[in-house]
């Protein structure tokens, strides 16, 4: 189901749900912080946690078990370094750590050893009905 609603419209569903939660509250911190070496500035949205929570969420979908190692190589991106060449660089480590121990809270995802994060069946269920509310719009 999840796969065939727009990727946008279900991040943007996601994200209002998740901010309606009591668990899911966006730290002190990250109104200051980059979301990784790469960026010169934090993000300009004001709900940006909870997007980033709803993407994170609907990747552990889709991909399966992931650490945050794995999950800082696909929000990483590019950085400008004047005349030098272009490196890519990993996203932030504690944004995405915070994130996962905020979802584990919510009972969403689990940790499994030596493996990383996947989805409970709360997390699916979760997801389904967030992807049919807007399957139905």
């Amino acid at each position: 189901m999840i796969n065939e609603v727009a990727t946008d419209k279900l991040i943007e569903k996601l994200s209002q749900e998740l901010e309606k939660m009591e668990v899911m509250k966006q730290p002190e911190w990250a109104r200051f912080v980059k979301t990784g070496v790469c960026k010169e500035r934090p993000p300009a949205q004001k709900n940006w946690w909870y997007i980033r929570s709803a993407s994170v969420l609907r990747r552990l979908y889709a991909e399966g078990p992931i650490g945050v190692s794995r999950m800082r190589r696909l929000y990483g991106s590019r950085k400008r370094r004047g005349h030098k060449p272009e490196h890519r660089y990993p996203a932030s480590g504690s944004v995405i750590r915070e994130i996962f121990q905020q979802l584990e809270k919510a009972g969403f995802i689990k940790n499994e050893k030596r493996k990383g994060r996947s989805l409970t069946a709360k997390g699916k269920l979760f997801l389904n009905e967030v992807s049919k509310g807007v399957a139905k719009q």
